[in-house]
């Protein structure tokens, strides 16, 4: 059973709820052995201070361990966390940060999680950055790659790669046709038998753990949403096909999926078009109401501000139920009331 204060409910779905407050002790409201998958992007050891907060590097690690010592009780022991952090370097030198590795050791050697893979996520369309060392001095490359760790309670962490396959080239396409062609099953120098099945369409390729994934969601309906409302947008958010993929990648349809630096609620709202269940956190609740834009797509103008206004000012309010009815069947809820009218009193989410 799920239970939070009203006043830390912001909006909800028929599959889930945005939640306001610092996570630490959001988190310790949540049943132990709860929560299937953790996704979240936290602020990163960034050398300046961010509109969105975020800590000096020389605190960072002993500041995440805590939100990570209480995401470990909530998760379950099938369940992932999954850790987006981006790389920095050190005040006024062109040697790099180790924060984000020291976060690796931290939580694997102090909180006892696993390192289930650690993966890289690559953004094409980021800038170059930093100015001084890659603009002006030009001694470095650009930093376009985010360290991802997937991090688990235990050894074996409910995962499913076929759920994830990439399509194939178009040599290996032209393979698939003909792979006698191409190849003689026998063993090579390396140690690998490759054996007839080689040739098998499997229905697409096996990822890689370098996610090559543009963030140019420039045209989104919660950028567009942002300018039409002149309200300013979060500007620490990732693109929806990271948490797609890991959403798909390792839960099913019911799962819980849990957000403890929601931001714009891009996980939320991913893992709502996917059928699973979502708690999001953000301890800004200006961030936390306008993040319920990415949820009006379609409506008229003048409800979208008239809804916004409602959860702005403290009325907890429920979106249309998705189609599949998922708490229904499954968790159970109260029935949700009419769209544009106010959410339930009761501080009960789901049990």
């Amino acid at each position: 059973m799920f239970k939070f204060p009203i006043e830390a409910q912001v909006y909800a779905t028929d599959s889930g709820t945005q939640l306001t407050g610092d996570s630490r002790d959001l988190l310790a409201l949540l049943p132990a052995d709860s929560i299937d998958l953790i996704m979240t992007s936290p602020p990163f050891a960034l050398l300046r201070q961010k509109t969105y907060g975020n800590e000096l590097q020389a605190d960072y690690v002993k500041w995440l361990r805590g939100f990570g010592e209480a995401a470990h009780r909530v998760l379950k022991s099938s369940g992932s966390f999954i850790l987006d952090l981006g790389g920095a370097y050190e005040r006024g030198k062109p040697i790099r940060s180790l924060y984000n590795f020291r976060v690796l050791i931290d939580f694997c050697d102090t909180l006892g999680y696993c390192l289930a893979e650690e993966f890289f996520w690559f953004n094409p369309a980021k800038l170059p950055s930093p100015i001084e060392w890659v603009n002006k001095r030009k001694i470095r490359a650009k930093d376009a790659v985010n360290t991802v760790w997937w991090f688990s309670k235990t050894e074996s962490p409910k995962a499913d790669v076929t759920k994830v396959l990439a399509p194939y080239s178009e040599r290996m396409k032209t393979l698939l046709k003909n792979p006698s062609a191409f190849y003689t099953p026998k063993e090579r120098p390396s140690g690998h038998d490759i054996a007839e099945a080689f040739g098998k369409d499997n229905g697409g390729a096996i990822p890689s753990n370098l996610l090559q994934i543009p963030n140019t969601e420039s045209n989104s309906h919660y950028l567009r949403y942002c300018k039409m409302l002149e309200r300013e947008s979060h500007p620490a958010r990732f693109p929806s096909d990271l948490p797609k993929f890991f959403i798909q990648f390792l839960t099913d349809p019911g799962d819980v999926v849990l957000d403890i630096f929601s931001g714009s609620n891009t996980t939320g709202y991913v893992a709502e078009q996917l059928q699973r269940h979502w708690l999001s956190m953000e301890l800004d609740r200006s961030y936390a109401a306008l993040s319920a834009i990415r949820f009006m797509d379609g409506w008229p103008e003048t409800q979208i501000r008239s809804s916004l206004a409602k959860i702005e000012s403290g009325t907890l309010m429920r979106f249309p139920p998705s189609p599949v009815g998922l708490f229904d069947d499954q968790l159970g809820t109260a029935r949700p009331k009419p769209t544009g009218t106010d959410g339930p009193e009761q501080a009960l989410l789901f049990t």
